[in-house]
C-alpha cells in the first residue's frame, strides 16, 4: 500500500494541508455565499407560495362575486318579470274599464237616440193629427157649406183625432 501511495504521489502533510484548506473554503463559502443564496431562494419560495395562495383566494372571491352577480341577475329578472306581469294586468284592467265605459257611453247614445226618435215621432204624430184635423174641418165646411165656428172646429178636431188615435 505504501508503494501505491508513493506511485500516486500521496504526501500526508500536503494531503492534510489540502483538507484543511478545503474545509476553510467550505466554511467561508457557507457563511458568506451559501447562506445568503439559500436565504434568497427560501424568500423566493415563500413569495411563490404566497402568490399561489393569493391566486386561490382571488379565485374563491371571484367565484363568490360571480355567484353574487348571478343571484342579482336572477333577482333582477324576477323583478322585471313581475313588473311586466303587473303592467300587463294593469293594462288589462284599464282596457276592461275603458271597454265598459265605451259600452256605457254607447248605451247612453242609443238611449238618447231612442228618446229623440220617440220625441220626433210624437211631434210628427201631433203635427199629422193637427193637419188631419184641419183637413177634416176644411172638408166638413166644404161639404156642409157653412163656416164653422171655433167650438165646432174644436169638437170635430177632437172627434177626428180620437178616431185616428184608436
Amino acid at each position: 500500500m505504501a508503494d501505491i501511495l508513493q506511485t500516486f504521489g500521496l504526501d500526508w502533510p500536503k494531503f492534510f494541508a489540502q483538507v484543511i484548506i478545503v474545509l476553510l473554503v467550505y466554511i467561508i463559502l457557507a457563511k458568506f455565499a451559501f447562506g445568503p443564496v439559500l436565504s434568497l431562494l427560501e424568500a423566493r419560495r415563500r413569495r411563490i407560495a404566497e402568490g399561489e395562495a393569493n391566486i386561490e383566494t382571488i379565485k374563491a372571491e371571484m367565484a363568490k362575486a360571480e355567484e353574487k352577480v348571478r343571484v342579482t341577475l336572477d333577482k333582477a329578472n324576477a323583478d322585471a318579470e313581475r313588473l311586466i306581469a303587473e303592467a300587463r294586468d294593469s293594462a288589462d284592467a284599464v282596457r276592461a274599464q275603458k271597454t265598459q265605459e265605451a259600452v256605457k257611453e254607447a248605451q247612453q247614445i242609443l238611449e238618447k237616440a231612442r228618446e229623440a226618435s220617440r220625441l220626433e215621432h210624437e211631434r210628427a204624430l201631433n203635427e199629422l193629427k193637427r193637419d188631419f184635423g184641419r183637413l177634416v174641418i176644411d172638408a166638413t165646411s166644404k161639404v156642409t157649406g157653412k163656416v164653422l165656428d171655433e167650438g165646432d172646429q174644436k169638437r170635430i178636431n177632437e172627434e177626428a183625432v180620437g178616431q185616428v188615435a184608436l
